[in-house]
């Protein structure tokens, strides 16, 4: 050590004491102490993060792989840097319909019209690249994707096939998808109130629909309602033009703040025969939409779940406390191998399921399992997060809080843990629960 080092060093400690306490140390010790000190100099190499634990990427295509890295990057250098911002302010970035129309992506499964084609499962892979991010993304482009495109696809004529389809895989018509209602939500199989009457004039339809996501911004919103004829449930493309149609923005969410849910009033609200969903005539073809759907619900529960479990793990492995790393501390890790564990096995549960889909063997209770195992394991994982990151964990700027929020909204949209519960039920039981 030069001169002028050993006046600084004796400015810090006292230089004497320093050196008799070395002085009193064996060659082991001393070997100790300086392999600390070198070890205190050097930047430890830390594992890359991987959340895919089981490796379940290796089964998919490379043209597969491609794809998903193409919507993470999008998720990443479009999303990312702008979703909490528009969270916190409750309003949706419509700069990004049009790059995501670019994706070429809604409408994931079906044939035709535009649409990829791809498998289910790519769907959910999708989903869950989509909600790592932010889940109210996902969410409507699951609202666009899946619910009011596959109610065309499903249930509507050629014509409003060509009509809708292809403008809706490129993100130039916006839709929606009404069903649920102030006073009916998991009753809606037999409980609608919004009424739909044949007259000389066309459809009239009567009533409310709520929580309708995408609904303020909508080109065209797929409306189910109760034939007053023969009390049987039909679908309807009703047009944001369409006289007697209403929406009011629904304020003051804690969760998914992004999606822009709208209260929807239907006051003597004509739509045109052209615009009545022919393929759907009863609540069973609604069911058929949404089994399609809820597959992808228990992929965006994933996707929610992984994004703050990625976050958590980055933070605690930055994080000093007492000198280290927090991710060093027993009961960090703890919480961590929690995660992971539960993450794990959502995601092998939801790969099987989506292959089941590709078989044409999807049954009821096999979407509605995944959707309550899911969102009950993704709640346990965003709260470990959130955990670890102590005080931190609320803050909007480490992404968990939203995380944490968004997780309430994904448990209860698309079936209720009780309503797929008792379906699940049912089906390991042979008898209905339901009252």
């Amino acid at each position: 050590m030069d001169l002028g080092q050993i006046i600084e060093l004796n400015k810090k400690v006292d230089l004497s004491a320093a050196m008799k306490e070395l002085s009193k140390l064996d060659e082991k010790q001393m070997q100790g102490l300086l392999k600390m000190l070198n070890s205190s100099q050097t930047k430890k190499e830390l594992p890359e993060i991987n959340p895919d634990f089981y490796e379940l990427s290796d089964k998919l295509t490379l043209e597969q792989q491609a794809l998903q890295l193409k919507v993470r990057n999008f998720m990443e250098e479009e999303v990312n840097p702008i979703v909490n911002d528009y969270w916190l302010r409750d309003e949706f970035p419509y700069e990004l319909i049009p790059k995501m129309g670019e994706l070429g992506l809604a409408g994931v499964t079906y044939d035709g019209y535009g649409c990829p084609n791809l498998p289910f499962l790519m769907e959910g892979i999708l989903a869950m690249e989509m909600a790592r991010v932010d889940a109210s993304i996902a969410t409507f482009f699951g609202v666009q994707s899946g619910l009011t495109m596959g109610s065309i696809y499903m249930c509507g004529s050629e014509d409003q096939k060509q009509e809708w389809l292809p403008a809706m895989n490129k993100m130039q018509k916006i839709g929606a998808f009404g069903l649920t209602e102030p006073e009916v939500g998991s009753g809606a199989a037999g409980g609608l109130t919004t009424t739909c009457k044949l007259t000389a004039d066309g459809w009239v339809l009567n009533g409310q629909k709520k929580w309708i996501g995408n609904a303020t911004f909508a080109d065209v919103v797929v409306i189910w309602a109760k034939d007053e004829a023969d009390g049987e449930v039909k679908g309807f493309l009703v047009r944001k033009e369409n006289p007697g149609f209403q929406v009011e923005k629904i304020k003051g969410k804690m969760a998914l703040r992004i999606v822009q849910n709208g209260l929807i009033t239907l006051t003597n609200c004509v739509v045109e025969e052209k615009d009545r969903l022919p393929l759907a005539n009863s609540f069973k073809n609604t069911a058929n939409v949404l089994r399609m759907t809820r597959a992808g619900v228990a992929w965006m529960a994933v996707g929610c779940a992984r994004g703050a479990y990625e976050n958590a793990l980055v933070y605690t492995q930055n994080r000093k406390q007492f000198g280290k790393p927090i991710a060093s501390f027993q009961l960090i890790q703890n919480h961590l191998v929690e995660m992971i564990s539960n993450l794990t096995a959502m995601q092998t549960l939801v790969f099987r399921l989506s292959e089941l889909q590709d078989l044409g063997q999807l049954k009821d209770e096999h979407a509605s399992l995944a959707k309550v195992f899911c969102t009950l394991r993704t709640r346990d994982i965003v709260r470990g997060a959130r955990e670890v990151m102590g005080g931190n964990g609320i803050l909007l700027e480490h992404n968990v809080a939203r995380f944490v929020a968004d997780a309430e909204a994904i448990y209860s949209y698309e079936g209720t843990k009780e309503i797929n519960t008792l379906i699940v039920g049912r089906s390991i039981t042979g008898f209905s629960a339901f009252v």
